[in-house]
């Protein structure tokens, strides 16, 4: 007999079916005993008798033969009854935690050690889900809007791009480096699409403990040919967050926030105003980005807002000054509420320009050849940007802290498992 779904159980309504899954919960009561099992979709009750569900341990993979019956107290109003269990995978050793309690009570530590079992839990597993529905959000916006999805090297021989913020290994005896991002990549493909985005890893060593750092996350990559500025990547971006939040509330059933047709925007210099920074503040803390969060949910009832223009000391060598104010850059990053996600802006374009920014950086140009033939041989005015996934997920699902939005986070001190 095939076997269906929890979520399908409805439609079989005095039918004999087959469910498979694994034992949620056992709750042996003074006059009946009920087996919960779960599967990739949901719960399904299965009325048992009591000497069967003392058999029965949590955890365990079980296929169960019954009649579904109608019963307004049981999960989607319907029951199993007359089962035929078989377990396929019996678990006859103690768990680190219950699983069906509506929230882990676990610390994070401990569920982190023990993921291949908490990510079972429903809020993990959630978080898990709107992971995905926000990917395949941004694919299927960028896919609609002419972009090529591409695929590029997460080993380099460069640790150029930004300092010594990176992973170095061996390499059949030379060293090599697990690349930061696939920015060099993705402007280069600009030459060959005009419009590409990546989905993937990105390594950073940074040795920074909080919440919001991982030295491995999911980047949402974009790069787009023939803008004006970076006004047209940011409007770009602006409609790929509407998909990508109408994609999550679909698919992952959670409620997400409205994304204006038009984020409102402010400069870094208007930033640092609006937040009270004393004269001379040269970045944006956690602090600051946290009320400029409130600020434009409180003007303009967003819980996004777009910073632009911030110091070219602050951007990569690649980034596009501002003509009017070539101290400033067309340069934006993006916050949601009150937590930077998204780092972008317009890139040059030129060889020449190449030349110069790197010679003003003091860099060499031989580490950069491989990426400077790109520019020597033509590439229109461009610009792109970088989703943190695990920072957006956070911060949709009110998580103070990405490790518990990741399946397996890797951080400072966790390697494992």
């Amino acid at each position: 007999m095939q076997r269906i779904l929890s979520t399908e159980l409805r439609a079989w309504t005095g039918e004999v079916v087959t469910i498979a899954g694994w034992v949620h919960r056992v709750r042996v009561l003074k006059s009946v005993a009920f087996l919960i099992v779960r599967d990739a979709e949901g719960l399904a009750q299965v009325i048992v008798g009591h000497e069967q569900a003392r058999e029965l341990t949590e955890e365990s993979v079980v296929e169960v033969e019954a009649t579904v019956t109608a019963s307004e107290q049981a999960p989607g109003g319907v029951e199993l009854t007359s089962p035929r269990i078989r377990v396929l995978s019996a678990v006859d050793v103690p768990l680190p935690f219950e699983t069906h309690r509506p929230a882990l009570s676990a610390s994070l530590p401990t569920q982190l050690d023990h993921a291949a079992l908490s990510l079972r839990h429903p809020v993990r597993r959630q978080a898990l889900r709107v992971a995905a529905a926000a990917s395949a959000g941004f694919r299927t916006a960028l896919e609609a809007q002419r972009f090529v999805e591409i695929h590029t090297p997460k080993i380099v021989g460069s640790s150029t791009e930004s300092g010594a913020d990176v992973f170095r290994i061996d390499y059949f005896g030379r060293p090599g480096y697990l690349a930061q991002s696939p920015q060099f990549y993705k402007q280069l493909m600009v030459g060959v699409f005009e419009r590409v985005f990546e989905i993937g890893p990105v390594f950073r060593a940074e040795p920074s403990d909080t919440a919001r750092h991982l030295a491995q996350y999911t980047s949402l990559d974009a790069e787009m040919g023939f803008v004006t500025d970076h006004r047209d990547v940011m409007a770009t971006l602006t409609r790929t967050l509407g998909v990508m939040m109408a994609t999550v509330a679909e698919r992952a059933r959670v409620e997400t926030p409205k994304v204006p047709s038009e984020i409102p925007s402010v400069s870094f210099a208007e930033a640092l105003r609006i937040v009270g920074a004393p004269a001379g503040e040269g970045d944006m803390t956690p602090a600051y980005e946290r009320a400029l969060g409130e600020w434009a949910r409180h003007e303009h009832d967003s819980e996004f807002v777009y910073v632009t223009g911030y110091p070219m000391r602050k951007r990569p060598f690649y980034t596009h000054p501002d003509p009017a104010a070539p101290e400033h850059s067309n340069g934006f990053d993006l916050l949601f509420r009150g937590l930077e996600i998204v780092t972008g802006g317009q890139r040059l374009h030129r060889y020449e320009d190449y030349v110069a920014a790197l010679a003003a950086a003091g860099e060499p140009l031989e580490p950069y050849e491989g990426y400077l033939d790109g520019f020597r041989y033509g590439m229109p005015p461009h610009g792109g940007w970088a989703i943190g996934l695990e920072r957006l997920v956070a911060r949709l699902l009110g998580v103070a802290n990405v490790r518990e939005v990741t399946a397996f986070p890797r951080d400072l001190h966790r390697i494992a498992p």
